[in-house]
């Protein structure tokens, strides 16, 4: 397994200094945030001054996070984001985007009437992006209505039915959804294309939120029997270090970066 982090981590800093300081801490890849990509292309740059950024800084751009899966709203404007998106993507050698479910499900929406309606919007996302050789990363979410954990999700990619869908996993969803391992198990490893890591303070889990993440090994979550789990099964992707915790966004960026590696290290010494 190889090892990342992603932009939402160090949230209020710039693309710029995302990529010094993952360099800096040896990471091998970096999660780009999709705001601080606009940001920074709208600030005069382009992408190919990125992909040279990335090439001396020893990066790989494992992916571009995160669109909305818009299944019960107009999505026009997000689809053509993520065209957008997608049409840069291969400039800087990136080939995944992230995508996560719209919470917000109607009630009177029957849970697989609604899975089969955000499969169906999957398949025009993967559509719209698959002439620039994108893969389209689903992440199901945590205590989601109808798509909370793995099982969901690969019956969301098989009705989608296209080659360029594949899963995320994130340990905080899979905590707050209470997920088992054996679901873990069951997801075909060819289908997971990005694994989500932090770790989460002792509360009740209808209560947390990306307030209540902190870096890996220092909560709740058996970080140590998922990631063995994943290494079993032969996964050799990316693990990335993504937290949302406003108090660590207010420390420096390098500090932020080096601390995520250091616990990230720690945790995986374990399995």
């Amino acid at each position: 397994m190889k090892l990342c982090i992603n932009g939402a981590t160090t949230m209020p800093y710039p693309l710029q200094e995302d990529i010094v300081f993952a360099h800096k801490a040896k990471f091998e890849g970096i999660e780009i945030w999709h705001e601080k990509l606009k940001k920074y292309l709208n600030e005069g740059n382009n992408p190919v001054k990125l992909q040279e950024i990335l090439w001396a800084a020893e990066l790989e751009p494992v992916a571009i996070s995160a669109f909305p899966l818009i299944a019960f709203q107009e999505n026009a404007q997000v689809l053509q984001e993520l065209v957008n998106t997608a049409q840069i993507a291969p400039q800087i050698d990136c080939s995944t985007i992230v995508v996560y479910p719209q919470f917000d499900v109607p009630a009177d929406v029957d849970k697989l009437k609604a899975i089969e309606k955000f499969a169906l919007e999957l398949r025009k996302y993967a559509d719209a992006v698959s002439q620039y050789k994108i893969n389209i990363a689903f992440e199901p979410t945590g205590m989601h209505p109808c798509i909370p954990g793995p099982k969901e999700a690969m019956q969301v990619l098989d009705i989608a039915g296209r080659k360029n869908i594949g899963l995320v996993l994130d340990t905080f969803h899979l905590y707050k959804s209470a997920i088992e391992l054996a679901d873990i198990k069951n997801i075909p490893m060819e289908k997971l294309l990005l694994v989500h890591v932090s770790d989460v303070e002792n509360l009740p889990r209808e209560q947390l939120t990306g307030n209540n993440m902190v870096y890996p090994g220092l909560g709740v979550i058996p970080l140590a029997d998922i990631l063995k789990v994943l290494k079993e099964k032969n996964y050799v992707g990316f693990i990335s270090v993504e937290i949302f915790r406003e108090d660590y966004w207010k420390e420096n960026p390098e500090k932020i970066t080096l601390d995520a590696k250091k616990h990230l290290e720690a945790v995986l010494a374990k399995i």
